[in-house]
């Protein structure tokens, strides 16, 4: 049993905060922490009177000190980060401040620029090792849970994975006319940047949503999908063996696209400042304040998602085509931690991953991204926590 320190109060921190405390077990005490402690409160307030104590905090997760100084004060086991991706490392300055283990679900991106690598973030290895600690990057659903399938593909059906396909489908509906499901800043600068994807060892570039195809989804049906960048392409290239190709796809529906399209060209998904009325402001962040909060889609979303990895190598000389992957029903999530299911499927991973770290079956020094780790505890764990995974040896390919 231990204690974790949660920064951040949003829609996936929320579903952080009720799935540690079903997991009493592990987590025998949390500190919620964000800039507005009022949320904090808010998610203590529903869940408290469990065995998980749980206490509050106010911080600033851009301020590496006043994260030191709440660390020293909780005295966490770990630190999960579910704050923004342009925090990441101010809070691994202050885990290696402090000593204590990371985990988080995104890589770090800066705040000016509309870059998704791990490089910063890999820059740390020497250090934490050295600190004797663990950071754990990307354990969300994809990156994460995806990293995890693919680990456990290589680990148990093949010799070499040649080609890994990742799809990432969302058939729920929230009834607005346009919503983004998680932080509009983060998923509207995913979608507005060129995509990319890894063959032979390269990077190829395209334009943003260039290449479109048409995939049957196992529950959800038919549905378009995009090419995107996305982080655990760059990992998931270096740790499999064999990889000549590896693409992430997402689905987005007509309707979505020709709203961002018109957003887009009144400049709306800017992230260049320009003066307003005296003031400098960010096209995107005041996008962001204006569209519904992610959190509160919950109780209007019907629907499933569904996420997984098509993957195409060998075994024992003989080519194997293998699919795996999780549906999840938005309903359903809500019922029970109260968040729709893009939510409810990074937030179980994410404290999933720290349970690995806090009981020592994913614990050694240095930084790390979830496909370097024994995949078995993980996908045993997925099944118990409410994403249970499903597998196919016969899937329907993408064709190139």
């Amino acid at each position: 049993m231990g204690r974790a320190l949660i920064i951040g109060a949003g829609g996936v921190a929320s579903v952080v905060v009720h799935k540690c405390c079903q997991n009493s077990d592990v987590f025998e005490e949390i500190c919620i922490a964000s800039r507005t402690k009022s949320k904090c409160d808010a998610l203590k307030a529903k869940l408290d009177g469990g065995k998980t104590k749980i206490q509050t905090a106010q911080v600033d997760a851009d301020n590496t000190e006043m994260l030191i100084d709440l660390i020293n004060e909780f005295k966490p086991d770990i630190v999960i980060n579910v704050a923004l991706p342009y925090q990441d490392l101010t809070i691994m300055d202050a885990c290696l401040a402090t000593g204590v283990d990371y985990v988080d679900t995104a890589n770090y991106e800066p705040l000016d620029t509309a870059k998704f690598e791990y490089k910063w973030q890999w820059d740390y290895r020497e250090r934490f090792e050295k600190a004797g600690i663990t950071a754990l990057l990307g354990s969300g659903f994809d990156p994460g849970v995806t990293g995890v399938f693919c680990a456990y593909a290589q680990k148990h059906y093949f010799d070499e994975i040649h080609y890994i396909d990742i799809l990432d489908a969302n058939a729920g509906d929230h009834g607005y006319p346009f919503a983004t499901n998680f932080n509009p800043e983060i998923n509207i600068r995913e979608i507005t940047a060129k995509g990319s994807y890894i063959e032979n060892g390269e990077w190829v570039e395209t334009e943003p949503l260039e290449i479109k195809k048409v995939y049957d989804f196992p529950e959800i049906g038919q549905k378009d999908i995009y090419l995107l960048h996305h982080e655990e392409l760059e990992s998931l290239a270096l740790n499999i063996k064999g990889i000549k190709k590896i693409r992430f796809w997402m689905t987005f529906s007509e309707k979505y696209l020709t709203h961002l399209k018109v957003l887009e060209n009144v400049g709306m998904t800017s992230i260049e400042p320009i003066e307003f009325e005296g003031k400098q402001i960010v096209p995107l962040q005041f996008l962001k304040a204006v569209l519904p909060d992610p959190a509160s889609l919950g109780p209007r979303t019907k629907g499933k998602t569904n996420i997984g990895c098509i993957m195409q190598g060998v075994k024992d000389g003989k080519e194997l085509t293998y699919y795996v992957y999780n549906v999840c029903d938005h309903e359903e999530c809500y019922k029970e931690v109260g968040s729709q299911a893009i939510s409810y499927t990074t937030g179980v991973p994410a404290m999933i991953g720290a349970m690995m770290v806090m009981t020592g079956k994913w614990k050694k020094p240095g930084v790390f991204n979830v496909e370097e780790f024994d995949p078995d505890p993980f996908m045993e764990a997925l099944n118990k926590w409410g994403l249970p995974w499903k597998e196919s040896f016969a899937p329907t390919l993408l064709e190139d």
